[in-house]
């Protein structure tokens, strides 16, 4: 049966949608994998599924695989895309409320500019020579620079962290920003943006004053992120802004 999909970025961070309010959309994670692959299939970093809200009060459910077709934890940037379409099919207008695995979330529009609320974050904490914290998907952070082996080096670091793995982010500040690098495992392989990833390399780097304050403005591969938040661990009240944008749509048979 053929269904209709939709591809978003968020940054260079880019994503496969369906609307799965009625339910009709069944992948095996086989299939999740093969519709992400970038020369077999339609090409994402991931997969989601917007669901019909199981919160009283909410907009839908957002539900998300990773590019190896396995459900994952929290992705900040699809979640600014999945709130984008969200608005796109004209389910909300001006502010979405959805909740995600990791919990509940908001979403406001400036035009393709997404501001999307995240959960809390505690402490950042010392783990295999870097900085650890969980930002609703963990995140490995290191200061450092991305020279040409930043994949194998990476890859090494994500697998210190047992099967589940972590996803590891190289940055740089300069004049109180920051350039960023990111090996998404799941992915395992280097994404032009990550949400979560770019959420936690912020808290870092003021947590440890490599730059003053929030709001800390990212550049990453794909684009640029901001990322405001309260405290330098724990950390409440946590904003991740930038660019969500519709690519294409299509019919695809499932």
């Amino acid at each position: 049966m053929a269904h209709t999909f939709y591809k978003y970025h968020g940054a260079g961070n880019d994503f496969i949608l369906f609307d799965n309010r009625l339910n009709g959309v069944q992948l095996s994670s086989e299939r999740i994998a093969e519709l992400c692959h970038r020369h077999y299939g339609i090409g994402a970093d991931g997969l989601m599924l917007l669901e019909k809200p199981r919160n009283e009060g909410e907009d839908f459910y957002m539900v998300y695989y990773n590019a190896d077709g396995n459900e994952s934890t929290m992705c900040g940037n699809g979640g600014r895309c999945i709130a984008k379409f969200a608005q796109d099919l004209g389910l909300i207008k001006f502010k979405a409320t959805f909740t995600a695995i990791d919990g509940p979330h908001w979403a406001t529009f400036d035009g393709d500019q997404v501001a999307l609320g995240m959960v809390d974050a505690p402490a950042v904490e010392e783990r295999h020579g870097g900085l650890f914290i969980n930002t609703g998907s963990p995140h490995h952070v290191e200061n450092r620079m991305a020279g040409p082996d930043f994949v194998s080096v990476a890859r090494e670091l994500r697998n210190r962290y047992g099967t589940e793995g972590c996803n590891i982010n190289f940055i740089q500040a300069c004049n109180n920003e920051l350039s960023i690098r990111t090996y998404e495992r799941g992915v395992e392989g280097e994404t032009l943006a990550c949400g979560t990833g770019a959420t936690g390399a912020a808290m870092v780097a003021v947590a440890k004053q490599w730059v003053s304050a929030a709001p800390v403005k990212l550049y990453a591969q794909g684009g640029v992120l901001e990322v405001d938040f309260k405290g330098t661990g724990p950390f409440t009240d946590v904003v991740l802004k930038g660019p969500a944008v519709k690519v294409f749509e299509g019919t695809i048979e499932l």
